[in-house]
């Protein structure tokens, strides 16, 4: 299926039904699986053998749609995870323990923000936060000689500040590291970082993958083209005590990297993907491509609108040719970006307050990137935890709305942000 393109892909990658099977992915709710020898079972749990043992290792279900997911991005293999945190958490320690340290954008989502700043830091893994338009020269020079990898978002939540993804890439391989970047915003169906240099690429499933907020998840694509054997990645070209000394860039060569994550750190963390949850992302992967389009002409309506309106005091979409971030969006997204547009209300915090407590078809909710349109104040929710210098820092104002344009009729979500924006200014 690779010359398929990528709304194809959506619908038939992973999957394809033999003689009298299910047309539809079968959900396979079992734990284990049956063998007729120990023998078998011996060589599964040696990693000498392919196939199903334990679902926290590998489901049926689960595969398919990983197999999907890693053809839409290009790599060579993907991991689905609980939720998007457990990824971005797995895709660093599968090669960061402690005394070692990360170098990543400060324009990333706040609960990334808290795990790096502290969750990873208490673990002995520091990192330095840069910002997401450093020059290669001001990224090499926050690099350290423990340094092991880069983390950026190719669209930042909910700052929607674009990553120069081939800067990031030449400075982390420049370094011998790789680049690991958070896709979670432009889905593969608006970029593919793995293009643009990119090695490891992480998604939160729960949001534009799965589309109708019904499952949280996550998912870690490994694209195969990092030389893992430059001396720094030890746990990838040592012998692994714990599997009778495998040596994963040996055994699975380019998935090196996924083989371990899924093998080692899937295996002593449990953070697996239930089969029912992989079943459901499926159904919202097929309509990926379709709703993307939609989302994305609907949210460059709508920030149009935004913009025009004497109401506004400022608003950031990346595809407006006002947006500092519209030439990067363009060479990284030429087909559209997401359904996000930030913005901000003249009268501050009480009238956006006023706004959203005033929006009758949108919802106020935690959530982002799903069919329906809904809206978020960042600073005192999703961000609460930053500080104000670490708000600014990660380009997301106090006065900031989040506003997820869903796929209903532009015309009623006009009418409600209309109607809402009237009432905001007293």
């Amino acid at each position: 299926m690779q010359n398929y393109k990528s709304d194809t892909l959506c619908i038939h990658a992973g999957y394809k039904p033999g003689n009298g099977e299910p047309r539809v992915v079968p959900i396979v709710q079992s734990t284990t699986y049956t063998y007729d020898s120990s023998k078998e079972m011996g060589d599964l749990f040696d990693l000498q053998a392919d196939g199903f043992f334990y679902t926290r290792i590998g489901n049926p279900t689960n595969d398919v749609v990983e197999k999907k997911i890693a053809a839409l991005e290009c790599g060579v293999g993907a991991l689905l995870t609980s939720s998007g945190q457990a990824a971005s958490l797995m895709a660093v320690l599968n090669i960061c323990t402690a005394g070692d340290h990360v170098v990543s954008s400060s324009a990333i989502y706040g609960g990334t923000f808290n795990l790096f700043y502290k969750t990873i830091k208490e673990m002995g893994i520091e990192t330095t936060f840069v910002s997401p338009t450093s020059t290669r020269e001001e990224l090499k020079a926050a690099m350290r000689e423990n340094t092991k990898c880069v983390f950026a978002e190719t669209l930042a939540n909910p700052s929607l500040i674009v990553a120069d993804l081939e800067t990031f890439a030449e400075a982390a391989h420049e370094h011998g590291v790789p680049l690991i970047v958070d896709n979670t915003f432009p889905t593969p169906i608006n970029c593919q970082p793995f293009a643009f240099g990119a090695d490891i690429v992480v998604h939160s499933t729960t949001k534009y993958m799965d589309g109708h907020a019904v499952q949280v998840g996550g998912v870690i694509v490994d694209s195969g083209k990092f030389d893992w054997q430059n001396g720094k990645f030890p746990a990838l070209t040592e012998p692994d005590e714990s599997y009778h000394g495998v040596i994963y860039t040996k055994q699975f060569g380019p998935a090196a990297y996924i083989a371990k994550v899924r093998c080692h750190l899937m295996r002593d963390l449990g953070a697996q993907a239930a089969p029912m949850n992989a079943f459901l992302l499926n159904l919202g992967l097929e309509t990926l491509a379709l709703r993307m389009e939609r989302h994305c002409s609907n949210a460059l309506a709508v920030a149009k609108y935004l913009e025009a309106d004497p109401n506004i005091a400022w608003v950031n979409y990346p595809g407006l040719e006002s947006s500092p971030y519209y030439e990067l969006a363009k060479k990284y997204m030429p087909h559209g970006s997401c359904g996000v547009v930030s913005f901000g209300i003249k009268g501050g915090r009480e009238a956006a307050t006023r706004f959203m407590d005033s929006l009758e078809m949108a919802s106020v909710v935690t959530h982002v990137a799903d069919l329906r349109t809904c809206v978020l104040h960042p600073a005192s929710t999703t961000h609460r935890q930053l500080t104000d210098e670490q708000l600014k820092e990660a380009g997301v104002p106090a006065d900031l709305i989040r506003l997820s344009v869903g796929i209903e009729n532009l015309e009623d979500i006009l009418s409600d942000l209309k109607q809402a924006l009237a009432k905001s200014v007293q």
